[in-house]
């Protein structure tokens, strides 16, 4: 009875260890299994939508801005890998040097509103953040480097990541502050189950796209920030990438198995709550201008738009 006792004993202790072997394991990664979703969502998420992402004719000139501060410093950070605490905005290179022939500033069009319907309150997908490096984002500009203010409205492109989402992660809050040709970043990213990852603010600039023009209604868009750099989008943009499947990770494909029903759930969910109307969604191999990128593979639009269509409609007032 002595030794039956012992060994029910060490058993019990045994199954404790073990739990908590195996809990300091799982913390340690974000990737796009369940491990990736225990944090419960809630309306803090709305502080992450593109809807925080401002009109540049609403930014103040940059003389007039106040210190940059963080976005909702107090909402849920990923309980499954270390976050740091909300960083400081990366400071914008400025390297003076003659700057290229001046392009006009974009026409101003009239902003549209939107409303969330019954069916985008009745889905809430689980989320986490996980910022980004201060390296690999920084401030919207309200003029661009020759001091002209722009006033471009919001686009959102989408991309996919190539690789998994940990990866992508891993990546982004990378320090690259001693390599500017390797500092990148979305503002989210949506994994295979659907899982929202929040990376860089709204309010902020994400470097999500090089070289890059906007072919939009009021023509073409873009915006240089950097005299060293070519023009971009990522002044006026919210980029969202999509985890891209296992069978296109790493390889270089033009087209692959697509992405999952919870990832254009997720996705649809999370532009609904933006003002920006559906001509000004786009992607990356829509913008690109440097002839390589061709993101997101096998994304089906009519899809996403039929989902989209039923989270928001056009408010009327």
């Amino acid at each position: 009875m002595r030794d039956s006792a012992w060994i029910t004993r060490m058993l019990a202790i045994s199954l404790v260890v073990l739990g908590v072997i195996v809990f300091f394991i799982g913390s340690k990664d974000v990737s796009s299994s369940d491990k990736l979703g225990n944090s419960d969502s809630s309306s803090e998420q709305s502080a992450w939508s593109p809807a925080k992402v401002q009109y540049q004719s609403d930014l103040k000139p940059p003389a007039a801005q106040a210190p940059n501060k963080p976005v909702n410093n107090q909402a849920p950070q990923a309980s499954l890998a270390p976050v740091p605490t909300t960083p400081a905005a990366a400071t914008p290179p400025q390297t003076a040097q003659t700057a290229p022939k001046k392009t006009p500033a974009s026409k101003k069009v009239p902003k549209r509103t939107f409303t969330t319907t019954y069916r985008f309150k009745s889905y809430t997908p689980k989320y986490v953040v996980a910022w980004a490096d201060p390296s690999n984002y920084g401030d919207r500009f309200a003029t661009d480097v020759y001091g002209t203010p722009i006033n471009n409205p919001p686009i959102i492109v989408l991309h996919e990541t190539t690789n998994s989402a940990q990866s992508a992660v891993n990546t982004f809050r990378s320090n690259n502050s001693q390599d500017e040709n390797r500092q990148v970043s979305y503002h989210t990213l949506i994994a295979r189950n659907g899982l929202v990852v929040y990376l860089v603010p709204p309010d902020k600039r994400a470097f999500g796209a090089g070289n890059s023009v906007f072919d939009g209604l009021n023509g073409p868009e873009t915006v240089q920030t950097n005299p060293t750099l070519k023009p971009s989008v990522n002044n006026f943009a919210y980029h969202v990438s999509l985890e891209t499947p296992p069978d296109a990770w790493d390889k270089n494909v033009s087209s692959h198995s697509g992405y999952t029903d919870e990832q254009y759930n997720s996705l649809a969910w999370l532009v609904a709550q933006s003002d920006v109307p559906d001509e000004r969604i786009t992607t990356h191999r829509a913008v690109d201008r440097s002839g390589q990128r061709i993101d997101p593979v096998s994304f089906d639009f009519d899809k996403f738009y039929s989902i989209l269509h039923s989270f928001r409609e056009i408010a009327i007032n």
